[in-house]
């Protein structure tokens, strides 16, 4: 995707992807420094891990806790979080949900987890369900929202009634062997007209395919990923994203045969 991009703008840089411990996160960031890199994503579970590893947080990290993106500059690292716009934008764009006075169900509250309820809350839905593995989990991030977004319903556990949207931000479904992160005994996709799962590969997980089966309006993460790719690079490069470029390169890869 980026590499699809620098080539567009005829710029000579290179994304390459490198698996971190955390326990060496720091050291990976100050060494990328050392090495003048433009800069770095991060993904699970390094998000909230580097909020306390840079010299400065952007309005965005600061707003949703967590840093998805580091941008060097003046020997400084800076952490923006490109995510939560992205999520916002992917669901409007791929799946014509208007967050605002909606009902949602959120599977969920890890790194991803947090970011996408905040947005979502801050987006002003009527009602938000949190539904986490470690209840303790979304009841602390419950706990924050009513504290932050005081006029939205928060609740923790499943709907009784229906809702617009189920957000699965679990990593269930990114491995062949992974069952659905919806316990359905206790929640049916009946009652929901749209699915948006995070995870963009494989392309269509166990949710999604049942979701659609059972008639909901679907979609997979590759527009988040785009989103904030594409908010990424221009925070590196300064130039727009060449969004439709991006998008291209990444269906290329999740889509190919």
């Amino acid at each position: 995707m980026h590499n699809a991009a620098f080539a567009t703008r005829g710029l000579n840089w290179r994304y390459l992807a490198f698996e971190v411990d955390p326990k060496h996160l720091r050291a990976a960031i100050e060494g990328a420094r050392a090495m003048n890199f433009a800069g770095l994503n991060l993904t699970v579970p390094h998000k909230l891990l580097a909020v306390d590893m840079v010299d400065e947080l952007d309005d965005s990290a600061k707003s949703w806790g967590a840093v998805n993106t580091i941008k060097f500059e003046n020997g400084r690292a800076i952490g923006f979080n490109t995510d939560a716009n992205a999520i916002v934008t992917s669901l409007r764009d791929d799946l014509k949900v208007e967050l605002r006075g909606a009902k949602v169900l959120l599977l969920g509250a890890g790194g991803a987890g947090r970011t996408a309820a905040l947005k979502i809350a801050a987006e002003n839905v009527a009602e938000l369900f949190l539904v986490n593995r470690t209840v303790s989990k979304a009841e602390a991030i419950a706990a924050e929202i009513k504290k932050q977004f005081p006029s939205v319903k928060v609740s923790v556990g499943y709907p009784k009634a229906e809702v617009d949207l189920l957000l699965n931000a679990t990593s269930l479904g990114l491995k062949p062997e992974d069952g659905s992160p919806l316990d359905e005994e206790q929640f049916s996709l009946k009652r929901t007209r749209a699915v948006y799962d995070m995870i963009y590969k494989p392309a269509e997980t166990k949710l999604l395919a049942t979701a659609k089966a059972t008639g909901c309006k679907t979609a997979n993460g590759i527009g988040m990923l785009v989103h904030q790719g594409a908010k990424a690079f221009e925070i590196w490069t300064g130039q727009p994203a060449p969004v439709a470029v991006m998008r291209r390169a990444v269906e290329g890869c999740v889509y190919a045969v």
